[in-house]
């Protein structure tokens, strides 16, 4: 259910449709949500509203125990998939290699911090945005994560996205490091977008927002 959620997500560039960079559907759900479903599911909610699919929070307790790691699954993922030779999948990746070598910068892999071993992404089509779905799933999975008391959760956000940066705000997460250009990224006037670690301690949680009212709004997580 989840890898078909993410197929039907819209919004892989703050709130824009991730085809402008990333047109294969099943490779962009298996990046996303692979290592979840296989090895974490139980770290994995969906979100939905009148029985549609409306979004899903995907949850990796310890990310330094990630097996895969993030970098195996893109490899895989590239190979498996043929994505060098895809159209709609290699100008990015060979924009990333470019990137990569015109800043002289490596992959940095995976935030590795012990104050924060967890981490976390979500993603909400536009319409579930401003009905305390987002908050919802984000309160469900901040109190696993206190039921097992981790002493915390970090994620990756654009900096760009100035309505994710409050909503994690909101959520008490905090801006830690300096930020990162995102190889191969494309923003609105710009040679390329910038990322942030953001870390939130446990206890940092907030009420979530009142969703919407009325029998006929029915909202649940599974």
């Amino acid at each position: 259910m989840a890898s078909e959620a993410t197929q039907q997500m819209s919004t892989g560039f703050m709130v824009e449709s991730a085809e402008s960079f990333w047109s294969h559907k099943e490779s962009w759900a298996d990046l996303w949500t692979s290592y979840y479903t296989d090895q974490e599911p139980e770290s994995l909610y969906v979100a939905t509203m009148d029985d549609s699919v409306l979004g899903y929070l995907a949850g990796c307790m310890n990310t330094a125990a990630m097996t895969p790691s993030t970098d195996e699954i893109m490899q895989a993922i590239i190979w498996n998939y043929w994505l060098l030779f895809r159209p709609g999948t290699a100008g990015f990746l060979y924009r990333g290699m470019l990137d990569t070598i015109r800043d002289r910068q490596r992959a940095r892999g995976e935030f590795i911090d012990r104050r924060w071993p967890a981490h976390l992404h979500i993603d909400l089509l536009p319409v579930a945005r401003g009905t305390g779905l987002g908050a919802a799933l984000m309160e469900r999975w901040l109190g696993q994560l206190k039921e097992v008391d981790s002493p915390g959760c970090h994620l990756l956000t654009l900096l760009e996205n100035r309505r994710a940066l409050s909503f994690f705000e909101k959520m008490g997460f905090r801006k830690h490091g300096a930020p990162t250009l995102v190889s191969g990224m494309r923003g609105k006037g710009a040679k390329g977008s910038t990322s942030r670690s953001w870390c939130g301690a446990r206890g940092r949680i907030v009420s979530p927002p009142p969703g919407p009212r009325g029998p006929e709004r029915r909202r649940s997580l599974a």
